[in-house]
């Protein structure tokens, strides 16, 4: 066992005496952290009771006080965001939306890491390359903003790594282990060398059989971030992230095969081979990075500039073919910044910018026979582009009312040539034109703990480079981008010691020229504009310290976070083929979704993370003949902090997934051919582990 994980146990080994001088982090205080006062968001750092939209922050200690090998269990605590794991390492994510076009990715989201975007020119996220570990914060931003952030219909995500703003030297090591074949390794050092310059450098190593058949794991990340103040004012960061990313694909299942023998991988069906039979999965080595710099020009202006790219090695073998995918991106994000900082009645701010990406990517197919390529089937080149030109202004009036506009031109095309299999007119151009998108705002602070907000905004999501040229090695020159307008109201509660916090949101997209995706025979899938979607919803989130922290109880502290939503999803003038399926309920999506997170502290450092999830019945067809179940899931962890000498910290954790031991499906197949809808999740699991940190 030791030699099968020497290579990755080395670099710990090697870096204990240089970490050992670093000072120890209470991770149970960590724990017990309410929701931020502040929040980054729209340019800086500001408060978030007074922001214009629907925000949250998820901390560091929470991603830890739950399972720390993947972000499902944090990213879904946030009322109006799903994230699902068709089988480990296989993300796929939902803002305020369907999963209807994100079957095997992210759609209608745009993510970034600090100032670089880590969705591609494409329109496609590697969310999984990323280690939950080497993340200092996830700052969510809910409904859409494609006056600022280019297209997206459900939502921004700003994740800020390890290394930038450290205000104190951690290191940390981790070796943890779990059923069916988990074993997690991670290594994380964080440095204030200096005054002016900080860094970070976090590795990890992640492998799992699965659950199922065919579903096994093999991921290996290595990150490190720089942050340069070479002067007081001015400062250059750097990140850069490499992942080794690998895991098998189990495929869908009929209930009848579920109820068999849920750890059954997809069996041959007709003149189709099995996944197994086929070794289908996902091979995925990228390397991305970036560089900015940021100026204060003066006591008012600011600038900031940030160069980013990656290079992807991708490759598919998949039931009827092998693909392999070559994807080079770079790209560039501007703006300027012009603040009135008078202490005065009437404080204002502006922001104009630029944000363009460029993407080529080399698609070739090839016959697959038991997961190996055999003839060619095609190959393409497809390059695309995308622009947005924005410019935003802000004002607080009295310190209570802030009103806040901003507009965005956002651009996207695609040129393609087709290299094989010869035809008349092999190279063409997709359009898919330029777009205002605008964004009205305001937020008014009624008391100094009672805030309303409302915002309409117009939401853009254009079809991706997956979309156009998908499994069926067809390109798709007909589809046209996702386009709708969002309507919402909301407000925040806070009590004085912040004991007690609360927020409601009210929302209404209407979204034209929905983007869904359909089946061939084969399996292969194919994507269509079908119409009209009418998304309304109500998020409730509450924080509370029930038990603020005393030492002379059993219980020292307990806090809670608790969040609900409630969609009412349903199909406008939508139809596909001779199929009409108005007013429908959307596909994908349940009516209700409830989840409570529990952080309990003991004596002796001892504490307890309880977290629960109920997601309600949803339509796996556009038809609504058939639907999943319901389920409950609760998971729990339980920690020991043992302090060392020298302030070095030793935690000893224990967990449990699926404690109720729920047969339920997770990442289902939408508009599955052959009724292959369920892909089972796990039963009851366990995981342990040791933590040092120094």
């Amino acid at each position: 066992m030791f030699s099968k994980f020497k290579f990755f146990l080395f670099p710990i080994i090697l870096c204990i005496p240089y970490a050992v001088w670093s000072q120890t982090i209470d991770s149970v205080s960590a724990q017990q952290e309410i929701n931020p006062v502040d929040i980054n968001a729209y340019f800086s750092k500001q408060p978030i009771l007074e922001l214009t939209s629907t925000a949250q922050t998820i901390s560091s200690g929470l991603i830890e006080a739950q399972q720390t090998t993947t972000l499902l269990p944090a990213l879904n605590t946030v009322a109006g965001v799903r994230m699902e794991e068709r089988s480990p390492g296989s993300y796929r994510l939902a803002m305020r939306g369907s999963l209807i076009r994100s079957a095997f990715g992210i759609r209608n989201a745009k993510i970034y890491i600090d100032d670089f975007p880590l969705t591609d020119a494409g329109g496609n996220t590697y969310l999984n390359l990323l280690d939950p570990a080497a993340i200092d914060a996830i700052y969510v931003i809910k409904g859409p903003d494609g006056s600022l952030y280019g297209a997206n219909s459900g939502g921004v995500i700003n994740i800020a790594p390890n290394g930038f703003d450290v205000r104190k030297n951690r290191s940390s090591v981790l070796l943890s282990s779990g059923s069916f074949g988990l074993f997690q390794e991670q290594l994380s050092i964080q440095r204030k060398v200096r005054d002016n310059y900080s860094f970070s450098f976090d590795q990890s190593f992640t492998r799992s059989d699965g659950y199922r058949d065919n579903t096994a794991l093999n991921k290996k990340t290595f990150q490190t971030a720089h942050q340069w103040k070479y002067k007081p004012q001015n400062e250059i960061r750097l990140f850069a992230l490499y992942s080794d990313l690998s895991y098998r694909t189990p495929g869908g299942l009929t209930q009848a095969q579920m109820a068999e023998n849920p750890r059954m991988s997809r069996p041959a069906a007709g003149p189709n081979p099995g996944a197994k039979e086929q070794q289908a999965g996902i091979f995925n080595k990228t390397f991305y990075g970036g560089i900015a710099h940021h100026a204060q020009v003066s006591d008012k202006l600011s600038h900031v500039i940030s160069f980013f790219g990656s290079n992807t090695d991708f490759e598919n073998p998949f039931i009827t073919n092998y693909e392999y995918r070559k994807e080079n991106n770079l790209g560039l994000r501007t703006y300027l910044s012009y603040r009135n900082i008078d202490k005065s009645q009437f404080q204002w701010q502006m922001q104009v910018g630029f944000e363009g990406q460029k993407g080529w990517n080399k698609i070739e197919n090839y016959g697959n026979e038991q997961g190996v390529p055999t003839a060619s089937q095609a190959k393409d080149d497809l390059n695309n582009a995308q622009s947005s030109f924005f410019y935003r202004v802000m004002a607080k009036l009295h310190q209570r009312w802030t009103l806040e506009g901003s507009i965005g031109l956002n651009q996207s095309k695609i040129s393609y040539r087709q290299h094989y299999p010869e035809i008349t007119n092999p190279s063409g151009a997709i359009n898919l034109g330029s777009i205002w998108m605008p964004r009205i705002a305001t937020s008014y602070l009624l008391t100094d703990r009672l805030a309303f907000r409302s915002s309409i905004s117009k939401g853009y999501s254009p079809p991706t480079i997956a979309e156009v040229r998908s499994s069926d090695n067809v390109i798709n020159t007909d589809l046209d981008p996702e386009k709708g307008t969002s309507y919402e109201i909301g407000a925040r509660l806070e009590t004085k010691s912040r004991r007690f916090i609360a927020d409601l949101s009210f929302y209404y997209y209407y979204m034209q020229n929905g983007i869904v995706r359909q089946l061939r025979e084969n399996g292969a899938e194919y994507f269509i504009n079908a119409g009209e979607m009418k998304q309304k919803g109500i998020e409730a989130t509450v924080w509370a310290y029930i038990l603020a922290p005393q030492t002379e109880r059993f219980i020292q502290a307990l806090n809670l976070h608790s969040s609900a939503s409630y969609n009412h999803y349903r199909f406008g003038k939508y139809r596909i083929d001779d199929n009409d399926f108005s007013r429908n309920k959307v596909t994908a999506v349940p009516d209700w979704v409830w989840t409570n997170t529990l952080i309990l502290a003991f004596p002796k450092k001892l504490g307890l993370n309880i977290s629960h999830n109920f997601t309600s019945a949803m339509p796996l067809n556009d038809a609504n003949s058939v639907f999943s179940d319901k389920f409950h899931l609760i998971q729990a962890k339980g920690t020991w902090d043992w302090r060392l000498k020298n302030k070095q910290q030793l935690q000893i954790f224990a967990g449990v997934d699926n404690l109720l031991n729920e047969s339920y499906s997770l990442g289902n197949d939408i508009n599955a051919f052959g009724d292959r809808f369920f892909n089972p999740a796990p039963t009851r699991s366990y995981y342990a582990g040791v933590k040092v940190t120094l």
